[in-house]
């Protein structure tokens, strides 16, 4: 962010109950839906951004996944309603990174706790893509101020990477 962007309101949490459809056979949810409710919330990102629908059909370009790393923290039950936090870390000319906080909470419209700890998080770098073009290509101007004046600091958990496992002989 510049000094001459404004700050903006964080982004609207992103709201989601867990589906009877979405428990694995080990009784909580399945890995992959976990995924499925992040991808929601860079759907709700992509939204409140200026990169909607509308810009997809009138640009032809679109936000792309191109790096993720979730880290599932704590089992999530049928029914739990979930509160998704996203952070925008950065944004340059083609590239946003943001991270995705998922949160179980008491009742819809809920709030995390403030010492809340989330059941799983991930960190995602996008590139913004022309489709038709099938490459990267720069943001426009006020998109770019947008994802800009919405960068926070990163939390501790980001930017790190899978531990090794030792190997033994």
């Amino acid at each position: 962010m510049t000094e001459s962007t404004p700050r903006a309101q964080p982004l609207p949490l992103a709201r989601h109950r867990v589906r009877p459809e979405w428990i694995d056979y080990n009784g909580h949810m399945s890995e992959a839906f976990y995924v499925l409710v992040f991808g929601y919330a860079t759907d709700a990102m992509m939204i409140e951004t200026g990169l909607h629908a509308g810009y997809r059909e009138s640009t032809g370009c679109s936000l792309y996944t191109v790096e993720a790393h979730v880290r599932y923290l704590n089992d999530v039950s049928e029914g739990a309603r979930l509160a998704v936090r996203t952070r925008l870390l950065g944004a340059d000319a083609k590239k946003a990174r943001f991270t995705h906080e998922m949160y179980v909470v008491e009742d819809d419209g809920d709030e995390p706790a403030p010492d809340a700890a989330p059941v799983a998080t991930t960190e995602l770098l996008a590139l913004h893509v022309d489709q038709n073009a099938g490459r990267a290509v720069p943001f426009p101007a006020e998109i770019r101020a947008r994802l800009e004046a919405l960068t926070e600091p990163a939390p501790d958990w980001a930017g790190r990477s899978i531990a090794e496992v030792p190997r033994t002989t």
